[in-house]
């Protein structure tokens, strides 16, 4: 029974780490969004490298980087839609739909994708982001 308390305080601190990070991502607050990640990281978003914030991370610079690109590089989103979570002690798993359109060459692209967190002593340890980057290189081709 000490476990499943445990289990279910971690599961606590990881649902309200992640909303937090919804919440500063959502508004655009890159310092705020940073702050949620813990110094050491493990950050990886696979996909096609013409897709400008695909790869690996580490250090709060890189991800402060990451996370001015989409400022940069797309519209703000014809919409966003948060479609499912999973949260198990210090994992979660978060599944979205979202429409952005690519800055530089006017198309648009739907994105289906799944976050999987991982919260410890309440900051995000891991964030790897899965995406159908294929529909997202295409929009970023001339």
């Amino acid at each position: 029974m000490v476990l499943a308390g445990r289990a279910a305080a971690s599961t606590t601190v990881t649902d309200t780490v992640v909303d937090a990070f919804f919440g500063a991502f959502g508004s655009g607050d890159v310092d705020g969004t940073v702050a949620l990640f813990a110094d050491d990281v493990d950050f990886r978003v696979s996909g096609a490298p013409e897709v400008p914030w695909t790869g690996t991370r580490s250090g709060k610079g890189e991800l402060a980087e990451f996370f001015g690109t989409f400022g940069q590089v797309l519209t703000m989103p014809e919409s966003f839609e948060l479609t499912g979570r999973v949260t198990e002690g210090e994992h979660a798993v978060v599944t979205a739909r979202c429409v952005f359109g690519v800055l530089a060459t006017g198309r648009k692209f739907t994105n289906h994708y799944a976050l999987h967190f991982t919260v410890s002593d309440g900051r995000v340890s891991r964030y790897h982001m899965y995406e159908d980057s294929h529909a997202i290189a295409e929009a970023f081709a001339a």
